[in-house]
């Protein structure tokens, strides 16, 4: 298969790149590699992804639909996992206007590429933080139209017009809902990686609230594996959660940093965000049965895997700016 991976340099992205590689498939990849975070780390992702022969690199951005014109004309492309997109809720409060241009109107281009160049597969990257206010464990029936914030309605934009192409074109697609997504290489604005680096430099880490708000963490490997099952497979159009199915309070996580690290953590602390939600958890049994996946990393294990990657990378991580 030749597919199309945007969001390539991105945390989820490059993961997903290199698994598909491995798989023996042509990736034709995109990024705009904004400097949304260090973009130091999105060239450390990138320099392992371009030694492989199948594997095409594109610096594009997928708000401009004039560029991804140019580059379908090159390749016959068999699906497509739109990955890119601009996260973090905090930030999508001071530039709303971003989120939607890249989330909702670049998922837009890509499913207009997808009916015009007749691409039968199309996996969308989405996110739990829709979930906010309902009941755990969060399972994908449950009514999700009152986004807290920009990001989240920026994805739930992006959902809805995956279904009206569905339903109008007939593109098989497969909505997938992210849960807390974390390991080595990381997004630096996330809470593990940056918890990492804070308490091992002895700087007091940004918790906001008490630290008793819980999430489902989910290790990047096992995304990126749900996610190219996903691009396999024949759903028609079905919204997946992919989580740990297991969620733990913040505390126990920079408990486990403490312990592989060696080193206590400092606290700055700050009021809980009124963005945030203080619990996820994923009902997965739709991902089971429809996609034959379930998470296989725990978290003491993945915490340790972050950890030795940040000691093993420390040389240059160092001056990543968080």
């Amino acid at each position: 298969m030749a597919i199309m991976l945007t969001g390539a340099a991105g945390f989820i992205g490059a993961k997903t790149a290199g698994f598909l590689l491995e798989n023996g498939e042509k990736v034709v990849a995109i990024d705009n590699l904004n400097d949304y975070y260090d973009v130091r780390i999105k060239n450390h992702r990138l320099k392992a992804l371009k030694k492989h022969k199948n594997f095409t690199f594109y610096k594009a951005d997928i708000e401009n639909i004039n560029s991804l014109e140019k580059i379908f004309a090159k390749h016959k492309i068999n699906c497509i996992i739109n990955l890119a997109a601009r996260a973090g809720v905090r930030y999508s409060m001071e530039n709303p206007f971003v989120y939607v241009s890249t989330n909702t109107t670049g998922t837009l281009n890509l499913l207009e590429m997808a009916r015009a160049q007749k691409v039968k597969k199309f996996v969308l990257a989405s996110t739990s933080s829709l979930y906010a206010g309902q009941k755990m464990p969060f399972s994908e029936s449950l009514p999700v139209n009152t986004p807290i914030s920009p990001y989240a309605a920026s994805k739930k934009g992006a959902e809805a017009m995956c279904y009206s192409y569905h339903y109008l074109y007939g593109i098989d697609i497969t909505v997938l809902r992210y849960f807390t997504v974390y390991g080595p290489a990381g997004r630096p604005d996330m809470s593990i990686i940056r918890f990492i680096k804070w308490i091992d430099e002895g700087t007091p880490i940004e918790l906001f609230g008490d630290g008793s708000q819980s999430r489902d963490f989910t290790y990047v490997d096992d995304i990126a594996k749900g996610t190219i099952k996903a691009a396999y497979a024949k759903t028609g159009f079905e919204v997946v959660n992919l989580g740990g199915n297991k969620p733990y309070k913040l505390m126990h996580a920079i408990n486990l940093i403490e312990k592989y690290l060696g080193k206590k953590a400092k606290y700055k602390r700050l009021a809980f965000h009124k963005a945030d939600i203080t619990a996820t958890w994923a009902d997965i049994s739709k991902a089971s049965k429809i996609l034959k996946w379930k998470p296989t990393v725990s978290l003491d294990e993945g915490i340790k895997l972050s950890v030795s990657w940040y000691k093993e990378n420390y040389k240059w991580f160092r001056d990543v700016k968080l």
